[in-house]
């Protein structure tokens, strides 16, 4: 039987922004965005934009975030993004209006496929709706697409799309109830 052959990787295909430009947002993610000293968010979203993100009104986000390439980030409006939250954007990460991401959230775009012998780097894009709360220490897998008013418990791991208006608890994450707003 064969087993992976980590010699024969290659992710050549995989070419996210010239080195220039990555090299500029990580010095200003290392300075502004990873530090856990408190900047204006203000000036955090304006620095995004500069690099590409797509962000609406009333952005915040906290100290020591980790955001891979925010030329792969759309944001809506109202958005909130806790301490801690990585968004490993290896491609496109959609977040809609009046979404809270809490703090320490994993959010991955990027794994690698265990069936082949040369561990092919896989991608796919995440996408979270409006209304929707990711809890504290969870994890996003590559995929997933969290729907409308969707709550994700604290710690619990999504491995699949989620349904609008629903309670996720667990690991992996399983609906538990429906969401209801007053």
């Amino acid at each position: 039987m064969k087993c992976v052959d980590l010699s024969k990787f290659s992710n050549k295909f995989y070419k996210p922004a010239g080195s220039i430009k990555k090299g500029l947002w990580w010095m200003a993610s290392v300075l502004l965005f990873k530090s856990p000293l408190p900047c204006l968010y203000g000036f955090k979203k304006m620095l995004l934009m500069i690099f590409g993100a797509k962000i609406g009104k009333r952005f915040v986000i906290k100290p020591n975030v980790k955001i891979k390439y925010p030329w792969f980030l759309e944001a809506g409006d109202d958005v909130w993004i806790g301490e801690g939250v990585w968004i490993d954007n290896l491609t496109m990460v959609r977040i809609g209006n009046n979404v809270c991401i809490s703090q320490g959230v994993y959010v991955m775009t990027g794994s690698h496929d265990y069936k082949k012998e040369t561990f092919d780097l896989v991608l796919k894009e995440v996408s979270v709706k409006d209304g929707a709360w990711i809890g504290a220490m969870s994890v996003v897998c590559l995929g997933v697409t969290i729907n409308e008013c969707s709550v994700i418990n604290a710690g619990s791991v999504v491995t699949k799309d989620t349904t609008a208006y629903t309670i996720y608890h667990g690991v992996p994450a399983i609906a538990v109830r429906k969401r209801v707003i007053d």
